[in-house]
Order: structure tokens, then C-alpha cells, then sequence
């Protein structure tokens, strides 16, 4: 036992290894996944922020939970988009035919996501703190809010190694992130929801992203966290293994 586990690591090390110098040679994919939730950032705190009424003092604080989510939903695409051309150049069929743990290549890609979107998130973050942003929070709360993104990152990397491994075409592999990178306009991230129709009210008090930016808000501004906490955690963790297994599945597929 403890020699295949070792074996497991020691194979999933040279994995993430190969993701990561991937990521280290082309730093412009961090900045390009930055780039669109920081102008978002911007254009909403100095342009739209004064006629949006939050009830906060700092909308930039009310605003950065959406925005931190928005950059993960579009870093993950680039998962997609890399294992989609390790299975068109034939790279999967020939790792398989390697005395190693299947399973590390895909790990090997998703740890080298939530490596690269904590990166893009700490960028975010960084940017914020010049243009007002301040929590109260302590280390445990801070803590937190990272562990609750690593777990978003995680449910929806699994779903990019889904498209990444079933598209047909590149653009199709990266389309499934459309979706998700809009996901957070139709929630609580930059409006409270009591202004919303009742119908998109109902909708966006109940998909994932809003219990999500409800929980890491509270945690950033000291109050307390009440249910959204757990119903983020089941969310986050559901998607995760549900997305987990069908991946799986594809990669198996693909290998067969």
C-alpha cells in the first residue's frame, strides 16, 4: 500500500511538474484570466458603484467576492483548452501506455489550476487593496475564504476537464466557461437580490454563486456566516464529485 501511494505522488509531482512549467512559460494566460474581472472591477466601483445601492459604505468590498469568483470561472477554461490538446496530439494515449498512475494526469492538471487561479485571485485581491477594499477579517476568516475558492476552483475544474476531454473542436472546449463567468451578474455578487424580478430573485437566490459571494462577504467583513456557509460547502463539494466522476469517465474513454 504505502509503495503505490508513493508511487501515486511521486507520479502526480512530474504531472503537476509538466502543468506547471506550461503555466511558467506563458505567464500571459494568468494576466489575460486577470485582466477582464479587474476592468469589470474597476468599470463597477468608478462608473456604475455611485448609482448602485448596496447599502455599504464600500462597494468595492460588497463587489470583490463576485469579481474573485467571475476570475476563477475563466481561469479554468484554460484546463480545458490543455487537455483537450493532450488528447488531440495523442499525449493521454501515450502517458497510458507508461508504467504510471493513470489518474496523476489529470490531477496533475487540476492542482496546476487552483496553483494558478490562487496566483490570479491574490493579483485581484492586491488590485482591490489600491482602490479601497478593507476587511476586518482575522487569519481563521481569511482561512476560510481561501479554502471555500480552492474548492470552487476544484468543482469547476473538474467540469473544464469534462469539456476538455469530450469537445471536438478547441472553441469547444473553452465555450462551457461562457456560461459560468456570467453566472454571477444573475446573483447577489454586485446588486442585492431584493432589487431583482421576482423570478430572476428566485433563480439568483438559489444557484451556487450566491450563497458562495454571501459567505466569503460575511467572512471579509467579520459578520456572522448564518447557513450560507453550509449551503456553499454542499455546493461547492457536491458539483466537485458529481463533475469528478464524469471526468473520470471521459478520461477513461479517451484512453480506452
Amino acid at each position: 500500500m504505502e509503495t503505490a501511494k508513493s508511487h501515486f505522488f511521486s507520479d502526480m509531482s512530474v504531472m503537476l511538474g509538466r502543468s506547471m512549467r506550461h503555466i511558467f512559460r506563458s505567464l500571459d494566460t494568468i494576466f489575460t484570466v486577470c485582466l477582464t474581472p479587474i476592468a469589470m472591477m474597476l468599470l463597477f466601483v468608478y462608473v456604475f458603484g455611485g448609482a448602485i445601492e448596496t447599502g455599504t459604505d464600500n462597494y468595492v468590498n460588497f463587489l470583490l467576492p463576485g469579481i474573485l469568483l467571475m476570475a476563477i470561472a475563466s481561469g479554468v477554461a484554460y484546463v480545458a483548452y490543455r487537455l483537450f490538446l493532450d488528447k488531440q496530439r495523442g499525449i493521454i494515449e501515450r502517458f497510458r501506455s507508461m508504467p504510471i498512475a493513470r489518474s496523476t494526469v489529470l490531477w496533475g492538471h487540476v492542482l496546476t489550476s487552483v496553483v494558478s487561479n490562487v496566483i490570479s485571485v491574490a493579483v485581484i485581491v492586491l488590485v482591490a487593496l489600491l482602490i479601497g477594499f478593507r476587511s476586518s477579517a482575522g487569519i481563521l476568516s481569511w482561512l476560510a475564504v481561501v479554502g471555500i475558492l480552492v474548492l470552487f476552483t476544484l468543482a469547476l475544474t473538474w467540469i473544464a476537464a469534462i469539456a476538455g476531454l469530450s469537445a471536438k473542436t478547441v472553441e469547444g472546449a473553452s465555450a462551457f466557461s461562457y456560461p459560468l463567468i456570467f453566472l454571477p451578474f444573475i446573483s447577489s455578487a454586485f446588486v442585492p437580490t431584493e432589487t431583482m424580478p421576482s423570478v430572476v430573485r428566485v433563480f439568483a437566490e438559489n444557484q451556487p454563486v450566491t450563497s458562495i459571494v454571501e459567505t466569503i462577504r460575511a467572512l471579509l467583513s467579520s459578520q456572522p456566516v448564518g447557513n450560507d456557509i453550509w449551503v456553499a460547502l454542499a455546493w461547492c463539494i457536491g458539483i466537485m464529485i458529481v463533475a469528478n466522476r464524469f471526468a473520470v469517465r471521459a478520461y477513461k474513454r479517451n484512453a480506452a
